[in-house]
């Protein structure tokens, strides 16, 4: 088969690659090699694995597997639990159906209980670069940090005027929602937000952020 279907519903996921013991399955290994964002940092000559025979640790895309290769989107800027809504960017005829019930101009997710919107905290984003090319990822809707109150994260910084993205630092603070199909038929929905969740449960359910994600798994359901 094709391997099933992924959502997504987080930010800074698949961030720090870890290193599992075969023996012993509530042994886990992290090395907080380089940069990234973290509590705490590997000291010199602390960067490789034991569990695993020695392999390089720290972030997946230092280890040539980004998270765009698996889910379209990557960590790109972190600020305060304050959430953001987004706004629908995507108008393809076949994507129409993910935003069936939902209307056009309307914000997506300008509420919550985490942050009071659907966008916030940890924000994950497209990268042509980082995602090896294989699918067309259609950017459904868009969040941008108009308050400016998110930092970009420390691998997407080259200087202090400039940074990896090619883009500017207040385009490239921002959350994608995403949906891409695999070479085998695979479907894939990611978010790019931590605080998405908290946008679901508000008015009892009856929302766009819950319509949206019912939409989806109609779709991978039965579509």
């Amino acid at each position: 088969g094709y391997g099933g279907n992924l959502i997504y519903l987080g930010g800074n996921g698949f961030y720090w690659r870890v290193a599992a013991k075969d023996e012993d399955a509530s042994m886990l290994e992290i090395r907080r090699a380089e940069d990234g964002v973290r509590t705490w940092a590997s000291e010199p000559g602390e960067y490789y694995h034991m569990l695993d025979g020695g392999n390089y640790g720290g972030l997946w895309r230092r280890n040539d597997r980004p998270p765009q290769q698996l889910v379209g989107i990557g960590f790109a800027a972190q600020g305060n639990f304050e959430g953001m809504p987004y706004k629908r960017v995507c108008f393809s005829p076949e994507m129409e159906w993910i935003f069936k019930g939902i209307q056009s101009e309307a914000f997506l997710g300008d509420f919550g209980f985490s942050g009071n919107g659907a966008a916030g905290f940890e924000l994950d984003r497209t990268d042509r670069r980082l995602d090896g090319g294989e699918h067309v990822v259609f950017i459904l809707a868009q969040s941008f940090d108009e308050g400016n109150k998110f930092m970009l994260v420390p691998e997407e910084v080259l200087t202090t005027y400039s940074n990896l993205s090619g883009c500017s630092s207040d385009q490239a603070r921002r959350s994608d929602m995403v949906y891409f199909r695999t070479e085998l038929g695979a479907q894939v929905f990611s978010v790019g937000s931590i605080t998405f969740c908290g946008s679901l449960p508000w008015n009892n359910f009856d929302n766009n952020i819950s319509t949206l994600l019912q939409n989806v798994i109609h779709q991978f359901s039965y579509g």
